[in-house]
């Protein structure tokens, strides 16, 4: 399925006079009572520097009317509905995004997050009134708790890169609280996803970076040259971004902590060992929790997402606030277990060590609460099954492409719930490179996946397949990559050019980004009526 459709700009739809006038804000006219009040307001405004326009002082007040769209409210409508339909997504392609498990959203998680007693609920409104709510991310929590391993978890994050910046932050706090202010150095591995170098500088920490050895594990050698006293922690994604679970994991642990670090989780391929291991098992601190990759929220185009952030025992006392806890109504312990539980917000007063609030409120709720629906909805032993399937779909996938002529950038390791192909061999031999494959996908009806990343692997593809999809799709993205291949040795300059199909053609992706021309400039007829009136 390729996208042929062209949509113009809504302004090229534009024409003087026209707009959905019913939709328009009714504005009454001055009373006549008013009309000497009315006079005296305006000759008062003579003599200050603004008027009646909200006080903006007349030097800021533009000269004419901005330059808008005037369209009708169908005009608006089909224009956004057929740019909707521009877009590759889940629920029209296979969208194998390496590294951001683009699996489907059940609806049934959207449809119970949107009932009316959840949409209604007033994040200011007294805890008496909302204890489903509240129970809901109590229930969350615990469930996260016993997926990851981690004493404690808060849910307010709003993402995954500020479930980062939380981590790093009670890393930070609690070096501060032992009167160790001088461990400031962030060990990031050369897989590691570029968030984590980012998060470690955000939160004043130097990120130091480590290599990754030819068979993907994390160099020991470096690791040891890297520890010292003024070693904060390090940040591991496991499976990596390399597409392998690192083996050494518990000797890195130990390491770590021997030399006075704290070991930090970046939850981003959790899908990969759900039900299977434990990132607290493995030795970790402190983790973040892609609720809007693993646990199947929707998420793309910027939000919204939750990133919630688990914690070990010592470092319960920095989590962000706020968290649901449960606490009994009953006074008389020998009916306790009669009353029904209570639930509320911790706040400051029960953890005074915290990092403090890093959202308004307790979160994304629609997120949360997809997730948790999501969570009931598969249960212990469905959750075992999103890894086993996600990591069997990612290495029939590398098998087959292998078999097809494609190079696995780690031909000997077994595949987490992702793989990386590189094009080395293709480049050289051919011509061809990882976006030239990439861009022909796209007219083939696949979404591309992520390319150039890692980057320590040159011409690469980051491929995941997530356990939603069938072998018949998989079976459909080989045979194009086979088409691909052969169309590369027989007629390269084909795909140099793609795609051919969508309303775009190859853009410079350099000078797209350097030299952005977000503005519309308005067509002949707009600028001669604009030179006419000015």
């Amino acid at each position: 399925m390729s996208l042929r459709m062209r949509e113009q700009l809504i302004f090229e739809y534009s024409r003087a006079g026209r707009g959905a006038h019913a939709q328009w804000p009714a504005v009454p006219p001055a009373p006549e009572s008013s009309a000497r009040a009315t006079s005296a307001r305006a000759a008062s405004a003579t003599t200050r520097d603004s008027a009646d326009d909200g006080g903006v002082p007349a030097s800021l007040r533009r000269g004419r009317p901005p330059l808008l769209p005037e369209v009708s409210e169908l005009d608006v409508v089909r224009h956004y509905t057929r740019l909707s339909q521009l877009n590759f997504a889940i629920d029209t392609h296979f969208y194998p995004l390496g590294s951001c498990t683009m699996k489907y959203n059940p609806r049934a998680c959207n449809a119970v997050a949107l009932l009316p007693e959840f949409l209604g609920r007033h994040p200011l409104a007294p805890e008496e009134l909302g204890q489903g709510f509240l129970a809901c991310l109590y229930e969350l929590q615990e469930m996260l708790k016993a997926i990851t391993g981690m004493r404690a978890v808060a849910l307010s994050p709003l993402a995954g890169a500020h479930g980062e910046f939380a981590g790093v932050s009670m890393i930070r706090a609690y070096h501060h609280a032992r009167g160790e202010a001088g461990r400031n150095e962030i060990i990031v591995p050369q897989a590691a996803h570029g968030t984590n170098p980012a998060s470690a500088t955000m939160c004043g920490c130097v990120p130091r970076e480590i290599a990754v050895g030819p068979d993907g594990d994390v160099d020991l050698a470096a690791l040891r040259a890297a520890l010292g006293p003024r070693t904060a922690g390090i940040m591991l994604t496991n499976p990596s971004t390399l597409g392998v679970f690192e083996r050494h994991i518990e000797e890195v642990a130990q390491r770590v902590h021997a030399a006075g670090g704290l070991l930090y989780y970046d939850g981003a391929n959790l899908n990969a060992i759900l039900g299977k291991v434990r990132p607290g098992d493995m030795g970790f601190d402190v983790m973040h929790v892609n609720l809007h990759k693993t646990f199947s929220t929707p998420h793309g185009g910027g939000g919204p997402g939750a990133g919630p952030v688990g914690a070990s025992e010592r470092l319960l006392p920095f989590l962000p606030l706020p968290i649901v806890a449960c606490v009994d109504r009953g006074a008389d312990e020998a009916h306790a277990s009669e009353a029904a539980p209570r639930y509320r917000w911790l706040d400051e007063h029960d953890l005074p060590q915290s990092i403090g609030r890093l959202a308004g409120f307790g979160g994304n709720a629609g997120v949360l609460l997809r997730a948790y629906v999501y969570l009931r909805l598969l249960g212990r032993e469905g959750l075992q099954r999103v890894a086993q399937f996600a990591t069997l779909n990612a290495n029939y996938l590398s098998a087959r492409l292998q078999q097809a002529g494609y190079d696995a950038a780690y031909p000997g390791r077994r595949a987490g719930h992702e793989f990386v192909l590189t094009l080395r061999r293709q480049s050289q031999e051919l011509n061809v490179t990882a976006k030239d494959v990439a861009k022909r996908l796209l007219d083939l009806g696949f979404h591309a996946p992520t390319t150039y990343f890692p980057q320590l692997i040159s011409e690469c593809l980051l491929i995941e397949p997530t356990e939603t999809e069938s072998k018949q799709t998989l079976d459909a993205f080989v045979a194009a990559m086979e088409r691909i291949l052969c169309e590369a040795r027989e007629e390269p300059q084909r795909l140099q050019s793609a795609p051919y199909t969508l309303p775009v053609r190859r853009l410079d992706d350099v000078r797209a980004a350097r030299e952005l021309d977000l503005v519309y400039h308005g067509s002949a007829r707009e600028s001669a009526a604009d030179a006419a009136t000015s």
